[in-house]
Formats: C-alpha cells, structure tokens, sequence
C-alpha cells in the first residue's frame, strides 16, 4: 500500500529559546515526516547550530537552508513550503510544542477526506515557559458556534473572508495546491493565504477539535492568539496609519487576481466566490476611504458603508464601525 510522503516547513528566525523543545517533539511523534525543510531568516543567535545538531541525531532527513538575506516571515515559508518534496506539507513555527499524534490525525484526516485539501486542528496556548493558560486556540480566536458550523457546512469562504481561521502552526496541506499558492503574496499571512484560496476552488478546509500542539504565547512572536484589552485595540487604532487599509484592498485584490489566474489552470469554482470577493474588495477601499477622510465626510462614508451590511459580514460589526468613525 502506498504510503504517502509527509513533510514538514519550519521556518526560524533567532528562536534558539524555544527551537530544541520543538524539533524534539517532532522527532517525537507517532508518525514521523519523511523530511524536515528549514528555511533561516538570517538568525543571528544559536537557531542554526541548534538545527544542525538535531540533524545529526535524527533518522529524519533534514535541510537546512540559510537565506542569502532577510526574507522576512511570509516570504521565508514561501520558501520552505517550495522545497517540500511531500505529497502533505505540515507547517511548523519554532516556538510550538506538537502533541505526539498530531501528524497521524493530520494525516489520517486527509486519508479520510479525499476531495478536501486542507486540515487545521485546534491547539493549547501556553505562555513562554509552558505553563497552560487555561485556554484553547479556537476559543480566543471565536472559531466556535455559528462560526465553525458555517465552516464545517461548507460556507467556508464566507466565514473566512468575515475572519482567518485556521492557524498554520496546525495546518497541513496537499502539496499539489503549490501550484496555485505559490508565490505566496506580499499583503497576507501565509496560513490565511492557503486557506482562502484552496477553499475559493473548492478544495475545502476540515477542522479537528483536538488540541493537537502546544501553541506558545510570548512577547517576541510575530502573531498570537490572545485576545487584547478595549485599551490595547484603542492604541493600536491610533498607531495604525492610512495605508493599512489600502494594503488590506490590495491583498484581496492579489486574490481575485490569483483565482482568475487558476481557472486558466484548469481549476473550477463556485460563480459567487468571486462575487464574495468583490464584495470584500469593496468594503476594504470603503474603510480605507473612511481613514483618509476627516469631519462629516468620514462619518457619511461609515454610515454609508453601515447600510451596506458588509461591517457585519467582512468586518468586526460594531466595533468595526467605531474604530472607523474614532480614528
């Protein structure tokens, strides 16, 4: 019976602190990857002596790839997940610890779900020395009720364009949507990308309730998973400049543009996905119009843009609407 090849993308950047207890749970699972690519983003501390090391002691095969210079996070998995020789691509950050069956669910989900491309599972947060925080990924995130039922009922590209919901630090993917995924666009999230797009053709996400990893909470992280404070999304609210949204219209203009580009690959997708698209487009240009705008002139955009119902489909409802009229 043919046992499909499984790789795992781990991207590093000066993540010696947490590096060790990762690849050693890797090592340490009950079905073991075929290869483990790294891609370093030009670490300047022990990260890659710590990789060569695990390298040497472990019967899976590793490779290691230094960046000639910064790439940055997006760009870095771009790379790793375009080395991968597997026929599945698990996604790894440095700072997680994987629970020992977490590549065999992963994988064993796919067997299972043969017309679907995507799986993503649910995780524990811990803080920085490991401690529990009492809290689940998919809870701090509001991947719960009516949001993860529409996802499971295939209203999946609704509810990720209203917001991201598989983490990549849990995902695994078939490697045969590289096609359509790569290069991986300059305004998204890597995990976010792969997402939208392989459930835009159709080839749609299954979510796995278990807390499959150890998903670590720290200062130094990129992105986290805790919720912040009404104080703390005021200040940022304030911090964000002007551009921000135009960046998130040109994101979901880069989508629109990729999925035309699939179907002349041969890939076939619902009529209204792109429409939904549109309607994204529509409301992020409609923000960031309302950003550049001051006085009466901004709130006529916002309450213009409120009638459209689209604060409450693609945006954060209310909240969205005040941080549009307050900052």
């Amino acid at each position: 019976m043919h046992k499909p090849r499984l790789s795992v993308a781990l991207c590093t950047h000066n993540g010696a602190r947490f590096l060790s207890e990762q690849l050693e749970s890797i090592a340490a699972q009950t079905l073991l990857p075929d290869e483990v690519i790294v891609c370093d983003d030009r670490s300047t501390d022990e990260t890659v002596e710590i990789v060569k090391s695990f390298a040497n002691q472990t019967s899976i095969a590793v490779r290691l790839q230094v960046n000639a210079e910064r790439l940055g996070s997006t760009k870095n998995f771009e790379k790793a997940i375009g080395m991968c020789q597997g026929e599945t691509i698990a996604l790894a950050d440095q700072d997680d610890v994987w629970k020992a069956p977490k590549l065999a669910v992963l994988q064993k989900t796919l067997e299972d779900h043969p017309e679907d491309g995507y799986v993503f599972s649910d995780a524990e947060l811990i803080d920085e020395n490991g401690a529990s925080l009492g809290k689940n990924l998919w809870e701090s995130l509001g991947f719960r009720g009516s949001a993860r039922n529409d996802f499971s009922s295939r209203r999946q590209v609704p509810t990720l364009l209203h917001r991201a919901s598989a983490t990549g630090a849990t995902m695994a993917f078939r490697s045969y949507l590289k096609s359509i995924l790569l290069p991986l666009p300059s305004y998204f999230v890597h995990d976010y990308w792969i997402s939208l797009l392989a459930s835009c053709v159709g080839v749609n996400g299954v979510p796995v309730p278990q807390t499959l990893i150890q998903y670590r909470q720290h200062p130094g992280q990129q992105i986290g998973a805790l919720r912040v404070s009404i104080l703390q999304k005021v200040r940022w609210a304030r911090q964000v400049e002007h551009s921000e949204y135009s960046l998130r219209t040109q994101a979901f203009l880069d989508l629109r543009e990729r999925l035309l580009l699939a179907a002349t690959q041969g890939w076939t997708y619902p009529a209204n996905h792109v429409a939904l698209i549109e309607e994204k487009i529509r409301h992020c240009s409609q923000r960031a119009s309302a950003h550049s705008s001051h006085g009466t002139g901004k709130v006529k955009k916002v309450l213009s843009e409120v009638m459209t119902g689209r604060y409450a489909r693609f945006s954060n409802s209310w909240r969205s609407v005040v941080e549009d009229l307050c900052f």
